[in-house]
């Protein structure tokens, strides 16, 4: 699955290349952001598909199905953002990594409650305008915290 990201990434890139080469190498310099965007996106969308599946499609309590939802987006995100946005292959420390990566998703959803709170409690702000200025708050501050916790050994890119 990775190694086929990696292909789309660099066949998004050639294309990039060809139509768009003044910006080209802005992009290629900014592609791990872009892959973290592209990752946090992803598990977005399964969090809310599987919330959905589980609440509307097998009939179970929608705070059980949001547990089960996160469960299965924490995973994917996890494995998106480990190999393919900071091309982690390395796997002697992946469990200590997930847990890590689980205390800050917690901490995270904690950090969004507040700010929620904070957003549309105190200062009157749409919960959804709060929500969208909340998450963007949190990615970058996920971003640099897993920057640090994936700094571990980089893949070696393959000629095709």
């Amino acid at each position: 699955m990775i190694h086929l990201l990696r292909e789309w990434e660099e066949q998004c890139f050639a294309v990039a290349d060809r139509r768009f080469p003044k910006i080209a190498p802005q992009l290629r310099k900014r592609a791990r952001f872009l892959r973290y965007l592209i990752s946090g996106s992803t598990s977005a969308v399964i969090d809310f598909v599987f919330l959905y599946l589980f609440t509307d499609v097998f009939g179970m309590h929608y705070l059980v199905s949001a547990v089960l939802a996160f469960v299965v987006a924490f995973f994917s995100s996890f494995f998106l953002q480990k190999f393919w946005t900071f091309e982690d292959d390395s796997v002697e420390r992946v469990h200590t990594q997930m847990t890590m990566y689980f205390v800050v998703a917690g901490v995270n959803l904690a950090l969004n409650t507040a700010l929620m709170y904070l957003f549309v409690a105190m200062w009157g702000i749409w919960y959804m305008a709060a929500q969208f200025l909340a998450s963007g708050l949190i990615a970058c501050e996920s971003f640099f915290i897993s920057r640090m916790l994936f700094s571990g050994k980089k893949r070696v890119p393959t000629n095709h």
